[in-house]
C-alpha cells in the first residue's frame, strides 16, 4: 500500500501530527498554571471562598491537560531517534544539553511541587501550598524557555562550527546559543499566546454558564477575569507579533515572502495581500486581493520601500507558500478577533452590561477554542516557513531523516493516529465534561484515589505496611529472635 510513498514525507506528516496534538496541551497548561496561581493568591489575599472554588474547579482540568501534555511530549523525543536520527546526531552536541536543561530545571521543579499542588491543600499550610502552585507555574514557563531556545536556534543558528565528524559543535559561548537572535521575540510571542489561549477557554466556559444562568457568581468572575485578559493582552500580542515579524524579516526573509505571498519583488512598495491562491509552479498569486503598498508600510515603515520577492530565492531554498500563506492569515485573523472581543467586553463593562449581553457571551463561547487554532496556525507558519531546512541554512530536512523504508514509517503513523485519537480524544471529552458543570460553592478539588504509596506489583505488604488488616499472630515457636 505504501510501497510508492515517500518515507521523508510520511516522517514529516507523522511529526506534524504528533507535535500538533502535543502543542495544544502545553499552550493551555502554561496559561492555566499561572491562572491557578492568581486565583489562589486572590483567595489568600481576600479570603473570599469564590476564588478557592474557582481554583479547585480549574485544578481538576489542569491535572488532566498537564498529564496529556507530558505523555504526548514523551512520544516526541522518541521520534528524534526513530525518524530523525541524522538530525539528532548532527545537532546533538548543541541541542542535547539544551533539552537536558529542560528536564533538570522545569521537569524536576514541576515534579517536586505538582503533588503538593494537586493533593496538599488540606495537608500543608496555605502559604506553602501557594508556593507550590507558583513553582508549578514557574516550571511551565521554564519548560517553554528551553523548548523555545531549541526551536529558535534551529530557526536562527549561531555560535556553531562543524566538527571533524560532521557534527555541529558549540563554538562560542552558550549564552549566545541559548539567546539566539529570534529567541526573545519567539518566547514573548508564544507565552502570550498561551495566556490568551487559556483566557479564551476560561471566558468561553464562563460565557457558557452565563447563558444558562447569568446570576452565577462563579461564572461571572471567571468571565470578567478572562475579558480583562483579552482587552489588555490581545493588543500587546499584536505588537509582539509585529516585532517578531520584523525580526523574521531580518533573519529569514523567504519565510516572510511566503507569508506575504510575494512571488515577485516590488521595487516601489509591496501590497498587502488579503487573499489569494499561491501557485508555486507558476510562481504567482492567483485571484489576489490586496491593499497597495501596505506591506511595505508594515515591514519597512515606508509606503514606497522596496521589498524583495521569492524570485530572488533559488527554487531549492523556497518554502511551500500555500500552507504558510493561509496559516499566517488564520493566526492574524484570530488575533484581531480576540482584540475585537476584548474591546466589546470593555464597552459592555462601561455600559454595566458585561453579564447581560447574550450576544457577547455567544461570541466568547464561539471564540473559546480559538487560541488552539491560532497556536497551531502559528506553528505551521513558523515550521513550514523554515523549509526546506531543519536547521535554517545549515541542515536540510531531506538530509535529516533516518534511512527508513516508507512502510515502516507508515505503520507507526497509522498507530499514532489510532492511539492518539482514542487516548487524547477520551481525555479531551472528559475535560469538556468537567467544563460543562458549573462551578459552585464548596467545589471539590482533585480526588486522591490512593490512600498511601502505590506498591510495586508482586510485593505483598507485611503487617507493618498494612496496619489496618488483622493478621493472626505467629505461633510463639515460629517467632525468630532478634539479632
Amino acid at each position: 500500500m505504501f510501497d510508492q510513498a515517500d518515507a521523508l514525507l510520511l516522517a514529516r506528516i507523522q511529526f506534524a501530527f504528533t507535535v500538533s496534538f502535543h502543542f495544544i496541551f502545553p499552550a493551555f497548561s502554561i496559561g492555566l498554571a499561572s491562572y491557578l496561581a492568581v486565583l489562589e493568591g486572590l483567595w489568600l489575599k481576600t479570603g473570599k471562598p469564590l476564588y478557592k472554588d474557582l481554583f479547585k474547579y480549574w485544578l481538576k482540568i489542569f491535572a488532566i491537560a498537564f498529564a496529556m501534555g507530558v505523555v504526548s511530549g514523551i512520544v516526541m523525543s522518541y521520534q528524534f531517534g526513530t525518524n530523525w536520527s541524522v538530525f539528532s546526531d548532527v545537532t546533538g552536541p548543541i541541542l542535547g544539553p539544551l533539552m537536558a536543561y529542560e528536564v533538570l530545571t522545569a521537569f524536576f521543579l514541576e515534579a517536586g511541587f505538582l503533588g503538593v499542588m494537586l493533593f496538599g491543600m488540606n495537608r500543608v499550610g496555605k502559604k506553602l501550598h501557594f508556593f507550590a502552585t507558583v513553582m508549578v507555574a514557574v516550571g511551565t514557563f521554564i519548560s517553554a524557555f528551553w523548548i523555545l531556545s531549541v526551536n529558535s536556534w534551529m530557526q536562527t543558528p549561531v555560535g556553531w562550527s562543524v566538527g571533524a565528524n560532521g557534527q555541529l559543535l558549540p563554538e562560542a559561548s552558550w549564552f549566545e546559543i541559548v539567546f539566539s537572535p529570534s529567541f526573545p521575540y519567539r518566547l514573548v510571542h508564544t507565552v502570550i499566546a498561551a495566556y490568551l489561549t487559556t483566557a479564551f477557554v476560561v471566558g468561553g466556559v464562563g460565557a457558557w454558564h452565563l447563558l444558562k444562568d447569568k446570576t452565577n457568581q462563579h461564572a461571572r468572575k471567571m468571565f470578567s477575569m478572562a475579558m480583562w485578559m483579552a482587552a489588555i493582552v490581545a493588543p500587546i500580542q499584536i505588537f509582539a507579533g509585529d516585532m517578531h515579524g520584523l525580526n523574521t524579516m531580518e533573519h529569514q526573509p523567504q519565510k516572510v515572502m511566503a507569508m506575504e505571498g510575494h512571488y515577485e519583488s516590488h521595487p516601489d512598495g509591496a501590497p498587502l495581500y488579503l487573499f489569494g491562491i499561491p501557485n508555486d509552479e507558476e510562481q504567482r498569486l492567483d485571484y489576489a486581493i490586496g491593499i497597495p503598498k501596505l506591506s511595505s508600510l508594515i515591514l519597512k515603515h515606508e509606503l514606497d520601500a522596496p521589498l524583495a520577492g521569492l524570485d530572488t530565492i533559488p527554487d531549492a531554498d523556497q518554502p511551500p507558500v500555500l500552507p504558510v500563506f493561509f496559516a499566517f492569515r488564520i493566526m492574524v485573523g484570530i488575533g484581531f478577533a480576540m482584540l475585537g472581543i476584548g474591546l466589546w467586553s470593555l464597552f459592555a463593562r462601561y455600559r454595566k452590561k458585561l453579564y447581560d449581553w447574550p450576544w457577547l457571551h455567544k461570541a466568547a463561547l464561539v471564540m473559546g477554542p480559538s487560541g488552539f487554532v491560532a497556536v497551531i496556525a502559528g506553528w505551521i507558519t513558523t515550521e513550514v516557513g523554515r523549509q526546506p531546512f531543519t536547521v535554517y541554512g545549515v541542515l536540510r530536512t531531506a538530509q535529516s531523516a533516518s534511512p527508513l523504508d516508507a512502510p515502516a514509517v507508515a505503520a507507526s503513523l497509522l498507530a499514532f493516529v489510532v492511539i492518539y485519537f482514542a487516548v487524547f480524544g477520551a481525555g479531551t471529552w472528559y475535560i469538556l465534561r468537567l467544563m460543562s458543570h458549573p462551578p459552585h460553592l464548596g467545589e471539590k478539588g482533585v480526588r486522591q484515589t490512593e490512600k498511601g504509596p502505590v506498591r510495586t506489583a508482586g510485593i505483598t505488604p507485611g503487617p507493618t505496611q498494612n496496619p489496618g488488616h488483622n493478621h493472626d499472630p505467629l505461633p510463639e515457636h515460629q517467632v525468630e529472635p532478634a539479632e
